[in-house]
């Protein structure tokens, strides 16, 4: 069994920045890639951005791309996701997911284990 914990939510200014962290633990944690989804309320879950874990290769959903960034951390499971130039629209639920099959995707369905989430808030 694989458990996420993701951190590093919170309210924050249009225009400003915040940093995700998510924590993997389990004793056979093996990931083919780490990646983040996020949920606003009345609509469906949507794909941020995914890393390939040893390739290196990422994804980024159009929405964010150019603003957000995903790596991976020195220490053991740790994946970040740098949210710059934030926007009243990026409020939502993070989402905190991993791979033990595809190296990269944009389906849910393709994920195995997620955290509980964190709430991301973006005030205009």
């Amino acid at each position: 069994q694989v458990q996420l914990v993701e951190s590093g939510g919170g309210l924050v200014q249009a225009g400003g920045s915040l940093r995700l962290s998510c924590a993997a633990s389990g004793r056979t944690f093996s990931p083919y890639a780490m990646g983040w989804f996020r949920q606003a309320p009345g609509k469906e879950r949507e794909f941020v951005s995914c890393r390939s874990w040893n390739r290196g290769r990422t994804l980024f959903g159009d929405s964010v791309k150019g603003r957000f960034t995903i790596s991976r951390g020195n220490a053991k499971n740790t994946v970040y996701l740098q949210m710059n130039s934030l926007k009243p629209e990026d409020t939502a639920v993070y989402y905190c997911t991993t791979s033990t099959r595809v190296y990269y995707s944009v389906l849910d369905v393709d994920y195995d284990y997620w955290g509980q989430g964190t709430q991301v808030t973006v005030s205009s």
